[in-house]
């Protein structure tokens, strides 16, 4: 059950209109904070009235640099810490565990329904929201008299800074954005460089979801994981597939013969031995030549900053001689 909420979780991420209900009726949680000081922010350097579009076409309209931030998905939480506004952030979802700061930071809800009541509690001069949630969650808010902007997904890394430029100037940290982001460049470029001139690129099947390892779920075209393995210098099998997040039949998968595996539900049990015990996949090439990898999701699944951590990782695999 916990793989298949994984799976859940990940098609959230593309598939807002699947997002999680909307909860407002008060838990134990939200009553301990409705009783409790809210904690006080960092103060922040003020400034003149932020307009910006958002994800869903609105405009949204900040007095000043927001001082008190209600995020509302994990990659939200990384890109605020990552740029300096983590001492603004005043709470955050359930599943918002990086960075380690976080984790003392209130919970109000998550996939399976946000509390509203909690997240009025914390007073926010900014609730964030990102592709995970639903504008029928915005609206909510909103409907509450709380700011909230929608932070869309990126497709592709060139999207994700400016995603990290707009929260900074939700946020009044244009200058550490500003050098966060031309060190991220830096770093993607060294892998360009490094790609650009290999005449080789490995096929790579990238796992999500081997319950039934007859059908498994993989990353097909137009998610993170896609975009990321060709930048890495490979080829995604599942590129062909229907859908950012699809299944693959075992006779699919003997017939691409894939290279390289990685395992990215290897935080829910999967190891390189299991996968060569199971039935029908020890023709594989990737088996064969013991090129099966645990793969930290986490730094795929998430449209922040660790995108390119997850990139790096993917090049030091598929391009060993490469990177040294």
């Amino acid at each position: 059950m916990l793989r298949r909420l994984f799976l859940i979780i990940l098609t959230g991420y593309l598939l807002a209109a699947c997002g999680p209900a909307v909860s407002a009726t008060p838990t134990a949680a939200a009553t301990e904070l409705s009783a409790t000081t809210v904690p006080s922010a960092s103060a922040v350097p003020t400034s003149p009235v932020i307009t910006l579009s958002d994800g869903l076409g609105r405009t949204v309209t900040l007095n000043g640099p927001a001082q008190r931030v209600v995020s509302l998905a994990p990659s939200n939480t990384e890109i605020l810490f990552a740029i300096g506004a983590g001492t603004q952030v005043v709470g955050r979802d359930e599943t918002s565990d990086y960075p380690p700061e976080a984790l003392s930071l209130p919970t109000i809800g998550g996939y399976s329904g946000f509390n509203l009541e909690a997240i009025v509690a914390l007073h926010p001069d900014l609730v964030l929201a990102g592709g995970i949630n639903t504008p029928e969650l915005v609206a909510s808010l909103e409907q509450l008299g709380l700011t909230v902007y929608f932070l869309p997904n990126p497709t592709t890394l060139e999207e994700m800074y400016t995603n990290l430029e707009t929260v900074a100037r939700l946020t009044g940290r244009e200058s550490e954005a500003a050098a966060l982001v031309e060190s991220l460049k830096r770093r993607v470029a060294v892998v360009d460089e490094k790609i650009m001139p290999l005449s080789y690129a490995p096929s790579v099947y990238y796992e999500l979801d081997a319950t039934d390892a007859t059908k498994p779920y993989t990353a097909g075209p137009g998610s993170f994981v896609d975009m990321l393995i060709s930048r890495a210098g490979g080829i995604n099998i599942g590129n062909e597939l229907q859908g950012a997040w699809a299944q693959i039949s075992l006779e699919q998968l003997v017939v691409a013969n894939p290279t390289i595996i990685l395992l990215g539900d290897a935080a829910y049990g999967e190891t390189p031995e299991k996968v060569a015990l199971r039935p029908g996949w020890s023709s594989l090439a990737a088996i064969q030549n013991g090129q099966v990898f645990p793969f930290d999701d986490n730094l795929v699944s998430r449209p922040g900053p660790r995108l390119v951590d997850g990139l790096e990782a993917m090049a030091r695999i598929l391009h060993p001689g490469v990177f040294k």
